[in-house]
């Protein structure tokens, strides 16, 4: 079985994106959805997901920070998933894939029965902790990359809020789009509740507007 697991931190953010990288690597992929908050940990879906997969199945992540953003957890994570037979994939990271980790394993060099034993032992064991390195480097960076996403957001409100900008829309406040500004400038034109010469039927075909529209701009003219 390939399984997908995409994952946002916030209910606001916007999970097609995963979904699309991995369906066009992986189109037969099952897709695990989940999002959590910051503030907590809690996982549900992917809990599900660790105790399902068996020995031959596939994860695929569109990263490595949708796996784990804890260094630490994410290294066990893959380390108990590839004992158990899970292979990973990570599509923007693909040297850190399992299968990379098990041609390291493969690659080891086989013992002469001589004196250049303790050599080949030692290139061996470099070998391996170099793949170890680079999983543990690849899952690090995600960290810090959060952290570093964290500050930034911290320091730019901080910024804005001593330059006296107001951050998030005032409450009771409505966003004017263009197309509501060209509409609401046709009817204080043409509507004979303005002056004009057209009446409400006709104004609406030259706005190019829903009934409810129509009738909700030009409730806010008069007002």
């Amino acid at each position: 079985m390939i399984f997908s697991y995409c994952r946002v931190s916030t209910q606001r953010q916007n999970l097609s994106r995963q979904i699309e990288n991995v369906l066009r690597a992986y189109p037969t992929a099952i897709i695990i959805k989940e999002a959590f908050t910051g503030t907590s940990m809690h996982r549900p879906e992917w809990m599900k997901l660790m105790r399902k997969v068996q020995s031959g199945d596939t994860i695929v992540f569109d990263e490595v920070s949708r796996m784990s953003r804890d260094s630490e957890e994410g290294f066990q994570i893959y380390e108990e998933l590839y004992k158990k037979g899970v292979a990973l994939v990570f599509l923007k990271e693909p040297h850190i894939n399992t299968s990379v980790y098990q041609c390291a394993l493969d690659s080891t060099i086989s013992k002469t029965g001589t004196n250049v034993d303790f050599i080949i032992e030692g290139v061996n064991k470099y070998l391996m902790a170099l793949a170890r390195e680079q999983i543990k480097l690849a899952f690090e960076q995600a960290e810090k990359e959060v952290s570093f996403l964290r500050t930034r957001v911290k320091e730019g409100l901080q910024v804005a809020k001593e330059n006296g900008t107001v951050l998030g829309r005032t409450t009771g406040t409505t966003v004017e789009t263009q197309k509501s500004k060209e509409a609401k400038a046709i009817i204080l034109k043409h509507s004979r509740s303005f002056g004009g010469s057209l009446d409400d039927g006709e104004v609406m075909q030259l706005c190019g507007v829903s009934r409810n529209s129509f009738y909700k701009y030009k409730k806010e003219l008069m007002a």
